[in-house]
C-alpha cells in the first residue's frame, strides 16, 4: 500500500512540475497572438489617445500586431465587461483613467471593480484644463466664478458622460466656487469639446491632451489647471488654487487592466515593457507635450492606488450627493 501511496505521490508531483512548466513556457512566449486593448469610450479620448501610443511600440518590441478596440456605452460598462469576459491570457487588455473607481459608486456594474481586474500598470497622469468657450466674458477663475454667480443655472458644462472623473469636478467646482452651473453629460471628450466649440456648452474640464490643440488655434480659451502643481505644457497657466480657488485639485491617472485571472508572469512582464516604453525620451516628450506625465507604477502599486481612489471618491460622491444621470 504505502509503495502504491508513493508512486501515485510522484506521479502526481511529476504532472504538477509539467503544468507548472507548460504555464512558465506558455509566459514566455506571450504574445501569440494579437493583443487587443478595449478602450471603453470613444474614439478621441485620451485613452484611446494614450493605448494608440503604445500600441506600435508593443508591437515593435514583440512582433504581434496591438488592435485598439473602442467600445463605449453604458458608462464605460459595455467595454469594461466585454474585457472582463475575455479569455484571461493577456491578449486583451483595458485601458481605463480614474472613472474606473467612480462608476461602481454611482450604478450598478456586473463585475468587481476590484476583485475582477489585474492592474497591470499606469501610464500616466494628468491635471484637468478648464476650458470655456471664446464668448465667455472671463478670462480668469476669479471672472468665471463672478459670472456663475450672476447667472446661475445658465452656464453649462459638459463632462465625458455622467460618473466619469470632469462629471465630479465639476460638481467639485460648484461646490467649493459656491455657485450652481449645469452638467452636460456626453459619450467621451471628444463629443464634449466639439459642442464646446461650437458654443452648446460653456465650460469643459478637459484633459489637457484633447485641448491644447484647439487651445492654440483659439477655438477654446483656458482658464486655470485643476492639479496642485501647472502642467508643464502650460506653464503661464495658473491653477485654481493659485486663482484663490483653495482645496481645488484634482489629478487623473491612466492605465492597463486584465482579467483577474491572469497569470502573474504575463502581468508582470506587460508591465515591465510598459515601464520601458515610458522612459523613451519621444514618448516622454510627447507626453509632457500634451500635458501629460509618464507615471509608472508596478502591478502592485497600481491594485493599491485602485483602492485608495475607490474609497476617495464614494467621500466625494456622498457628500456632494451626485446621482448618475442617464
Amino acid at each position: 500500500m504505502m509503495k502504491i501511496s508513493t508512486t501515485l505521490a510522484r506521479c502526481i508531483a511529476a504532472g504538477t512540475l509539467l503544468a507548472v512548466a507548460a504555464s512558465a513556457g506558455a509566459q514566455q512566449v506571450y504574445p501569440t497572438k494579437p493583443i487587443r486593448i478595449i478602450s471603453p469610450y470613444p474614439p478621441g479620448g485620451t485613452t484611446d489617445i494614450l493605448a494608440r501610443l503604445l500600441g506600435p511600440m508593443l508591437t515593435k518590441s514583440w512582433g504581434q500586431p496591438v488592435i485598439v478596440d473602442n467600445r463605449p456605452g453604458g458608462n464605460t460598462i459595455i467595454g469594461t465587461e466585454a474585457m472582463v469576459k475575455s479569455p484571461p491570457d493577456g491578449h486583451t487588455l483595458l485601458s481605463i483613467l480614474t472613472s474606473h473607481v467612480i462608476v461602481p459608486n454611482l450604478a450598478p456594474t456586473p463585475y468587481d471593480v476590484v476583485k475582477d481586474f489585474a492592474a497591470v500598470a499606469t501610464i500616466a497622469s494628468t491635471m484637468l484644463v478648464l476650458v470655456v468657450h471664446p464668448s465667455v466674458p472671463a478670462n480668469n477663475l476669479q471672472e468665471l466664478i463672478a459670472l456663475a454667480k450672476r447667472k446661475p443655472g445658465q452656464l453649462d458644462y459638459g463632462s465625458g458622460g455622467s460618473g466619469t472623473v470632469t462629471h465630479l469636478t465639476g460638481e467639485f467646482f460648484n461646490i467649493l466656487a459656491g455657485v450652481k452651473t449645469q452638467h452636460i453629460p456626453y459619450k467621451g471628450s471628444a463629443q464634449a469639446l466639439t459642442d464646446l466649440m461650437a458654443g452648446q456648452i460653456q465650460m469643459y474640464f478637459s484633459p489637457p491632451i484633447v485641448a491644447i490643440p484647439h487651445m492654440r488655434s483659439g477655438r477654446i480659451k483656458a482658464i486655470a489647471v485643476s492639479g496642485g502643481t501647472r502642467v508643464s505644457a502650460l506653464p503661464q497657466l495658473p491653477t485654481a488654487m493659485e486663482s484663490g480657488l483653495k482645496d481645488f485639485e484634482v489629478t487623473i491617472w491612466y492605465g492597463l487592466l486584465a482579467p483577474a485571472a491572469t497569470p502573474r508572469g504575463i502581468v508582470e512582464r506587460l508591465a515591465s515593457e510598459i515601464a520601458r516604453i515610458l522612459a523613451i525620451p519621444d514618448i516622454r516628450e510627447k507626453l509632457v507635450s500634451q500635458g501629460m506625465e509618464p507615471f509608472v507604477s508596478t502591478p502592485d502599486q497600481f491594485a493599491a492606488l485602485i483602492k485608495a481612489d475607490l474609497a476617495k471618491y464614494i467621500r466625494i460622491i456622498k457628500t456632494a450627493n451626485i446621482k448618475l444621470e442617464h
